[in-house]
C-alpha cells in the first residue's frame, strides 16, 4: 500500500519532485509548483472527490485501491512519449502516451493504454519494467473485433531477483455493463485478461472496463506482478 505523507523529509521529497516536474514542463499545465504540493498534502485515505472538485482540477486524475486498502486519489503529474519527451496532450504523439500518476507520498503507477507497466516507490514493492515486441491490444482496442485477444510480454520486478519473466495473456470478454464514473453513467465492456507466467507455473486475472465506443480503459483491476498487490483504478479525468 502507498504510504499517507507524514514526516518532513518526505514533504521536503514532493517538493523537490513537484518542482523537476514542473521545470521540465507538466503535462496538465500546472499553474505553480504549489499548487501541486498543497493538492499531494490535502490527500487522506478513502478519498472521495466530487464532480465538481475534479473538474476544476487542471490535472487528469484517477482513484486508486491497492489490494482491499483505503481508496487513494491521485494525479498525472506528466505525460511522456516512449522517447521520453514531454506531452501537453494525448494528440501528439502517434504511440500511446506514458502516464505518470503521483502519490501524497512521492509513489508512483505509470500506465501505458490503461495497463500498469512501471511503479516507483511502493511499500511491498515494484514493477521494473515491462518488454513485448508486440502491441498491447489495449492499445489497439479491445471492442474491436480485429484486436487480437493473446498477447505476450516479459516483467520484472522486486523484491527478489525477479528478471525476464514471460506472462502469457488471453482476453475474454465478460459483459456490458454500465458503470457510474465522476457522477456520469459509462457504458462499458467487461474484458477478464488471464495470465499465465510459465516460470512460475501460476495462473492470475486482471480485469479492464473499456468504454464501448472508444476502447479506452476507464477502470481496471489489475496485478503489478504474480507476488504483488493488486491495483484498482478508476479514472476520473482523462488525459486528453
Amino acid at each position: 500500500m502507498l504510504k499517507k505523507l507524514c514526516s518532513p523529509s518526505i514533504s521536503r521529497l514532493l517538493f523537490l519532485s513537484a518542482t523537476a516536474l514542473f521545470i521540465a514542463g507538466c503535462s496538465q499545465k500546472i499553474t505553480s509548483v504549489n499548487d501541486t504540493v498543497r493538492l499531494a498534502l490535502q490527500e487522506t485515505a478513502d478519498t472521495h472527490k466530487s464532480a465538481y472538485d475534479i473538474a476544476r482540477l487542471p490535472y487528469a486524475s484517477t482513484y486508486v485501491r491497492i489490494d482491499n486498502q483505503a481508496q487513494l486519489f491521485m494525479v498525472l503529474a506528466l505525460a511522456e512519449s516512449a522517447t521520453g519527451k514531454t506531452l501537453t496532450n494525448a494528440h501528439s504523439t502517434t504511440t500511446p502516451p506514458l502516464l505518470k500518476w503521483l502519490a501524497s507520498d512521492n509513489g508512483m503507477l505509470i500506465t501505458q493504454s490503461g495497463r500498469i507497466i512501471k511503479t516507483v516507490n511502493l511499500s511491498a514493492g515494484n514493477l521494473l519494467a515491462t518488454h513485448s515486441t508486440s502491441p498491447d491490444p489495449l492499445a489497439l482496442g479491445l471492442h474491436l473485433a480485429t484486436t487480437p485477444k493473446q498477447w505476450q510480454r516479459t516483467i520484472d520486478w522486486q523484491p527478489g531477483y525477479h528478471i525476464g519473466y514471460q506472462l502469457d495473456s488471453n482476453f475474454v470478454f465478460d459483459h456490458a455493463e454500465v458503470l457510474t464514473i465522476n457522477g456520469k453513467s459509462v457504458p462499458v465492456l467487461r474484458f477478464n485478461e488471464n495470465v499465465l507466467v510459465k516460470q512460475l507455473n501460476k495462473h492470475y486475472s486482471n480485469t479492464f472496463w473499456v468504454d464501448q465506443q472508444t476502447g479506452k480503459v476507464v477502470k481496471s483491476l489489475q496485478y503489478i506482478a504474480p507476488s504483488l498487490p493488486s491495483v484498482e483504478m478508476t479514472i476520473l479525468k482523462p488525459f486528453n
